[in-house]
């Protein structure tokens, strides 16, 4: 029978099937006008606040945008000239540079088993249903672009190893590290872990093996080690750009919560997850068997290089505190590519025969089709749900001063209804005042400058039945209460929970929509607000909220 490590390249090898599953990746994001991530519509505030302050200066009353170099600013960058070069769609703009992150990590991955093992294994095929991973669906877009082309670099990364060409390689990765940067850090830090970990590999083979003692040993790793470090000096440069970044006075956001064991090994679960839980954890479930299976079975073997490398990054996920520099879920966003080197780390031994590699080839392919299409499924219910919410915007006119309050619940459900962000699309299609945005000085670009004693920014526009423990958001009964009204004009209520009409004495309604119950009201001024206690208004101790 004949055997899989043969000359012939086979069908899960071909160019044109490399292209076709890259090109795949894209169904999902076809049919939305706008990507239903999570964070994104806050995202496309600030780049339209970025692209129309000069023009619209009201604008520059309500925020402080200023350029500045921080290692955050992948989309910020693109599309400045991206979308002038789209009629000046801001929305298709956004909607192409999203499109492009799952094509990326997908043509990445595949690239990177192709370096490492010499031609794709047919295993590989299972680590593709993670370019949609967890922080993709969050909105972390910056993030995940970042991500995409440390895969691809890393695969070039691998290729001038392999080719012989290092001073090449030297000169291509000072630049190319610090676009990387720039673009999110993260994706620079990730590539730095992936290039030192194979370059430990490809020194300690080079290297005389004829160990005579444990202690031969260890110091022919240790020098395999020094020599990698200096092997990665070309990526170090923007180590300077992230002292000048957090040197700046004005820059705020703490680094902390080490070592939450608990939310760590959540995460690891949640690597998929989209809309349907028992979907998305039986998903990742058969990644994690795909991995031991990898352990136990004598048919199939795992690269010493991706192995080290993924060891590596399960080492930096442990070590992560779940907030750095300010921004939450910094080790979450490292659970999916670290499970995705390990899996593409894994194939066929030669003596596994050619029926055997082509049913693994087309379970895995199966895989990632049935999750793309539960990923297509998935955002094309969340698209009508964003335009069902967003035909308030007809009756909202431009400029507007608007306050948004959307339901939120305390329970961390699984499904998410990604309209947390929802408002800022307000800002960027209405020019209209949100308080959705992030304020954070350095690390966005845009700061908010409206002063509204607590319900200037995010996460003031999230709202829920009663007082979460541990969370900053207000029950709905004290925004609608407690917002300044004279500071703003208009209200806008994104699928709340239940609530008393009467909290909605002093708002005119405009727009109504019975089935989720969201609406957009204007603020009269000369009519009072709702009258309520004190003793309602004041949130329970925290012994009453605890879950």
């Amino acid at each position: 029978m004949a055997q899989w490590a043969t000359a012939e390249r086979h069908w899960w090898e071909q160019r044109w099937f490399v292209i076709a599953v890259a090109l795949i990746a894209a169904v999902p994001l076809l049919y939305p006008q706008i990507p239903p991530l999570l964070d994104l519509p806050g995202h496309m505030g600030r780049y339209r606040v970025q692209l129309d302050h000069d023009r619209m200066i009201w604008l520059n009353d309500w925020y402080d945008f200023r350029w500045q170099l921080i290692g955050n600013l992948g989309v910020d960058l693109l599309i400045v000239p991206l979308t002038p070069l789209v009629g000046g769609d801001l929305e298709l703009a956004v909607k192409l540079i999203v499109i492009t992150i799952p094509v990326l990590t997908v043509a990445g991955l595949l690239w990177i088993a192709r370096e490492v093992h010499g031609r794709i294994p047919p295993t590989t095929l299972f680590a593709l249903p993670l370019a949609y991973s967890f922080p993709l669906h969050f909105g972390f877009v910056n993030f995940a672009l970042s991500m995409a082309f440390a895969l691809n670099l890393f695969a070039l990364w691998l290729r001038l190893a392999r080719l012989g060409k290092f001073r090449l390689r030297a000169a291509l990765f000072v630049p190319l590290s610090c676009l990387l940067w720039v673009c999110h850090t993260f994706g620079w830090g990730a590539l730095g872990v992936l290039a030192f970990s194979a370059e430990m590999i490809r020194q300690h083979d080079r290297l005389p093996q004829n160990f005579n003692s444990f202690g031969e040993r260890v110091r022919h790793w240790v020098s395999a080690w020094f020599r990698a470090g200096l092997g990665c000096l070309p990526l170090a440069p923007p180590m300077l750009l992230m002292i000048a970044w957090r040197s700046e006075g004005n820059v705020t956001g703490r680094t902390t919560d080490w070592f939450n064991w608990r939310a760590k090994i959540g995460w690891v679960t949640m690597v998929l997850r989209d809309r349907w839980q028992a979907f998305d954890i039986a998903s990742a479930a058969i990644l994690y068997f795909i991995l031991l299976r990898g352990a136990r079975d004598a048919s199939i073997e795992f690269s010493r290089n991706l192995l080290l490398s993924a060891l590596f990054l399960l080492a930096v996920y442990l070590l992560l505190p779940r907030i750095v520099f300010g921004s939450a879920y910094a080790d979450m966003r490292l659970a999916p590519f670290m499970l995705a080197i390990g899996v593409i780390a894994l194939r066929p031994r030669k003596g596994v025969s050619l029926r055997g590699a082509a049913t693994i080839a087309a379970l895995g392919l199966a895989f990632f089709l049935v999750r793309i299409a539960g990923n297509t499924a998935s955002f094309y219910l969340y698209a009508k749900s964003y335009q069902r919410q967003l035909a308030a915007l007809d009756k909202l006119p431009e400029g507007a001063r608007l306050i948004s309050f959307v339901g939120e619940t305390c329970n961390n459900q699984w499904f998410m209804s990604r309209l947390q962000h929802v408002p800022a699309l307000a800002l960027e299609r209405k020019l209209a005042y949100t308080n959705d945005q992030w304020s954070m000085a350095g690390a966005q670009l845009l700061t908010v400058r409206y002063r509204l004693r607590g319900f200037a920014h995010d996460p003031s526009q999230l709202v829920t039945h009663e007082q979460c423990p541990r969370q900053w958001w207000r029950p709905l009964k004290r925004s609608l209460v407690l917002f300044p009204r004279y500071s703003f004009d208009y209200v806008w209520i994104l699928s709340p929970p239940p609530f008393d009409p009467a909290l909605l004495k002093g708002l005119k309604p405009l727009w109504y929509d019975a089935e989720t119950r969201s609406g957009l009201y204007e603020v009269d001024h000369d009519a009072e607000g709702p009258k309520v206690s004190q003793e309602e208004l004041t949130p329970p101790p925290p012994s009453e909220t605890a879950s």
